[in-house]
């Protein structure tokens, strides 16, 4: 197994779990782990949700009900060369500004939180990636059923570092990681997917 792994806050829940199984993992942002699995590099990953439609995608993904605080339009233009869905998610809600994602932007203040402009014109939450696999489908299906069926504990050195590195309290992340973000993806989450998908392919940005 190699999984390719978002080396943000909100997957250290997976992170741990895949530390403990000592599953090998190669480690990227967003953009970078989308080619990986496009080529065939690694076998399984948290992928962008722009880049998941009709790929072979579990009950998983890294999802947020109303904010989610690490994906914003700040003050300036541009997108966040970073990410992936993030940049669509900005243009199909017609927001200016710069786009930021992942720990640096937990930081941030005077940002639109783009989570939660989705939420308040579409009433849905938002997947900003699916958990897919390229291949050994039977045994990643094992694997994050197993990551689903309960929380994850995380050291408090861990979460110590990690927030030191995105430059909040301990408090702040543990907020995030209990309160803000998730990982099952239900009808409702489906729903918000597939809204996405199609407002996307309107903009011809799949």
């Amino acid at each position: 197994m190699l999984i390719g792994h978002i080396n943000y806050l909100n997957l250290l829940p997976f992170y741990q779990f895949l530390k403990r199984k000592n599953i090998k993992i190669k480690k990227s942002y967003p953009a970078q782990v989308n080619k990986w699995f496009e080529k065939g590099i690694i076998d399984a990953a948290f992928i962008s949700s722009i880049k998941a439609e009709n790929r072979k995608c579990f009950n998983a993904g890294i999802a947020a009900k109303r904010k989610v605080k690490s994906v914003l339009a700040c003050p300036g233009e541009g997108d966040d060369f970073e990410s992936a869905t993030s940049n669509v998610l900005a243009k199909i809600l017609d927001i200016k500004g710069k786009v930021v994602i992942g720990d640096k932007a937990l930081k941030e203040k005077n940002c639109i939180d783009l989570a939660e402009v989705w939420y308040q014109k579409y009433n849905l939450p938002f997947v900003f990636a699916l958990f897919c696999a390229n291949r050994h489908h039977k045994d990643y299906q094992k694997l994050i059923n197993e990551f689903l069926s309960k929380k994850q504990k995380i050291p408090y050195s861990t979460l110590k570092k990690y927030s030191e590195k995105a430059g909040i309290s301990v408090k702040e992340a543990k907020d995030y990681l209990d309160n803000i973000i998730y990982y099952k993806i239900g009808w409702r989450e489906k729903k918000a997917l597939k809204k996405f998908w199609a407002l996307a392919r309107k903009l011809n940005a799949k």
